[in-house]
């Protein structure tokens, strides 16, 4: 059944879980070229978002010493995830299984050909434009821990942390799992899935691993913020195959995601600055660059369901709660997140997963459901998120300790800088 056939469906799924329940589509579906093009321009925008852009985005916030470790770590994401994906990530994360989990019918895509179809595109389209979903969920976290952990352990832990946190979240809203058909919640480019699952999880590593040597009293300034904004330039561009690409197809609702996507990230840009001029007297580069991505990450669950002026509430909130989160909150509680991933992914996550519900248009609500309704639902999916997210988070990390020891590099190493203690080079001679 094509893509277009499925809206009335919307009241039990998001459109992105619809068009995988069958592997291979049914007789009459067929491969739309215009569908096509554009999805796998939006896989490879997806992909742009981690290279260069999150590499750039976190390279540039880090001290000198560590830029090629926080470039290598997106980089190993991308090979690392991207075999994992196609060897069993993508069969557990839409294979029919059950409500928290798929199964390995389609182990190494056994079973997929050219001649598959996912909707109105091909099913080898599909499974690319989720692994680059797959591939930037772990690096958005290694921001949280940047600068102290062993990078033989940060391999091991992505790894771990994607087969047990991310592909049972992935499943349970996009596969047809327990959060899609039970909690009736919508999610429909990655707030719960991606952003709240990163967020959370790399604020339980952060508070795991212990603040960086020196933090609070040593200046560990940003080395270079042209590189941040270059990176934050490239996300904020990246997005649009992000959050529009996830309707699957060239069409309307694709449309509506776009201006959305757009309108929420230029309205947190200009809440942050205002807010920052107010508080500190003057607007930063950095705060600029970090209120886009804010208003990206708020949006994303939301794009499909708001209408552009909803998406400007929520712009406004996540500059709001965003800015408060990383200029009061981590300072207030003591955690040590290097580069914010909770502040601006797991908070702007969270409200952008409750504004689909405060701001849903009438078009998206479903048939018979009262918009308090859908907010309750949106709220248990949020707490279920967070609980899952950082109870088996604490879990990895606890065992790894027990098998591998010490988590974070040494003091010598982290004084010496991890460019050279984990890769024997230097970004700058």
């Amino acid at each position: 059944m094509p893509i277009r056939k499925l809206r009335a469906l919307r009241a039990l799924l998001p459109s992105l879980a619809l068009t995988l329940f069958a592997k291979t589509a049914a007789a009459e579906d067929t491969i739309n070229s215009g569908d096509t093009a554009w999805m796998i321009t939006a896989s490879l925008l997806v992909l742009l978002m981690t290279l260069p852009g999150l590499a750039l985005f976190y390279g540039g916030l880090v001290r000198t010493k560590n830029v090629l470790s926080v470039l290598m770590q997106c980089l190993i994401s991308a090979g690392m995830i991207g075999v994992m994906w196609v060897v069993v990530g993508y069969s557990l994360a839409f294979g029919e299984g059950n409500q928290f989990i798929g199964d390995l019918s389609m182990l190494g895509l056994q079973g997929i050909t050219p001649d598959s179809v996912s909707g109105t595109i091909p099913t080898y389209v599909f499974v690319m434009f989720q692994g680059m979903f797959a591939i930037i969920t772990p690096a958005l976290m290694l921001g949280a821990f940047a600068e102290r952990m062993r990078f033989s352990v940060y391999t091991a832990f992505i790894l771990i942390w994607v087969l047990v946190v991310y592909i049972p979240l992935c499943h349970m809203v996009w596969g047809g799992g327990f959060v899609a058909t039970e909690m009736e919640a919508f999610d429909f480019a990655g707030g719960l899935v991606v952003h709240m699952s990163s967020g959370f999880s790399a604020l339980v590593a952060a508070i795991y691993l212990g603040p960086r040597r020196g933090y609070t009293k040593d200046p560990m300034h940003p080395n270079n913020l042209p590189l941040t904004v270059i990176g934050a330039s490239l996300l904020w561009v990246g997005w649009f195959g992000f959050n529009a690409g996830s309707e699957l197809a060239a069409d309307g609702i694709a449309g509506l995601a776009f201006i959305t996507t757009q309108t929420a990230a230029a309205t947190t840009t200009l809440v942050w600055i205002m807010i920052e001029w107010l508080h500190r007297g003057k607007p930063t580069v950095l705060g600029a660059a970090t209120g886009a991505v804010a208003g990206l990450v708020a949006i994303t669950p939301a794009c499909a369901f708001v209408t552009p002026m909803g998406a400007i509430a929520i712009g406004v909130g996540a500059g709001v709660f965003c800015y408060g989160a990383v200029t009061l909150l981590k300072p207030m509680l003591g955690y040590d997140d290097s580069l914010d991933v909770f502040g601006v992914h797991g908070i702007g996550g969270a409200w952008g997963a409750l504004a689909t519900g405060l701001f849903i248009a009438d078009f998206a609500l479903p048939e018979g459901v009262t918009q308090g309704e859908q907010i309750m639902r949106q709220l248990v999916s949020i707490g279920f998120t967070a609980v899952f997210a950082c109870t088996a988070t604490i879990a990895i990390l606890f065992l790894m300790k027990l098998v591998v020891g010490d988590l974070r590099v040494s003091e010598e190493a982290e004084s010496e800088g991890l460019d050279l203690s984990q890769h024997s080079e230097s970004a700058y001679s």
